[in-house]
């Protein structure tokens, strides 16, 4: 479980003994609820990771819910966007291993995560990460509910495939951006599991199976100038 499971669970279940200690028993459901609750929403479960060279793996939990083609700084990439319900685990994954380049964290508007305007609009974390020759960006971005952002490694620093990075607190949404010859290994509606589902492969070559499979088409919805 993450800390903060505990930080939010333990004053809320001492609460509820005071509350129902206090007054009546049956007022501390409602704290003790909530303690579940949140004891529940910060579980971080083992993953078993892929070691297929060039697979790229889902840096979160939950729900496929666009597969795109988009322009960013004049450049084609893919862009597979995935929505963290709350009965989703929110503990982030690296997709792929590699350093550290770039952090961003750019301030912004709390949209649904459903919406695709979020992608651009949406409080969230831009991270770029470098391995074995190929970038691949992820971004953690805030939900309607979400109101906290939190991601550890530094730049310079090396990260593992699946390794875990960060958290979204309370639904949110996750988007990988990577280079548009990707073999893509989902689709929308598919579900994913953080550092365990693989997304993508970034070279054929390092799977051969891959060339017998037709990639996943996504939409092509461009944008200059995206972040």
């Amino acid at each position: 479980m993450v800390r903060d499971g505990y930080v939010y669970g333990l004053p809320l279940i001492a609460a509820g003994l005071l509350v129902g200690w206090l007054t009546q028993p049956g007022w501390a459901v409602i704290p003790v609820v909530l303690a579940v609750f949140f004891l529940w929403f910060f579980r971080d479960p083992e993953r078993v990771i892929p070691d297929t060279a060039g697979a790229v793996v889902s840096p979160g939990d939950g729900k496929v819910t666009e597969v795109a083609q988009v322009t960013v700084g004049g450049k084609k990439l893919a862009r597979i966007s995935i929505f963290l319900s709350v009965f989703d685990v929110h503990v982030n994954r690296s997709p792929i291993a590699g350093i550290i380049r770039d952090v961003r964290y750019h301030r912004g508007k709390f949209l649904n995560a459903m919406n695709e305007a979020s992608a651009e609009q949406n409080e969230q974390n831009v991270v770029t990460v470098e391995g074995d020759g190929q970038v691949v960006v992820f971004k953690q971005i805030a939900g309607l509910l979400a109101r906290r952002i939190v991601f550890s490694p530094k730049v310079g620093d090396r990260v593992e495939r699946g390794q875990r990075v960060g958290l979204i607190k309370f639904g949110s949404r996750v988007d990988v951006l990577l280079d548009s010859g990707a073999s893509l290994r989902v689709k929308v509606g598919d579900r994913v599991k953080g550092g365990a589902s693989v997304v993508a492969y970034l070279t054929s070559q390092a799977y051969p199976e891959a060339q017998a499979e037709p990639a996943v088409a996504g939409r092509d919805s461009t944008r200059q100038g995206a972040r």
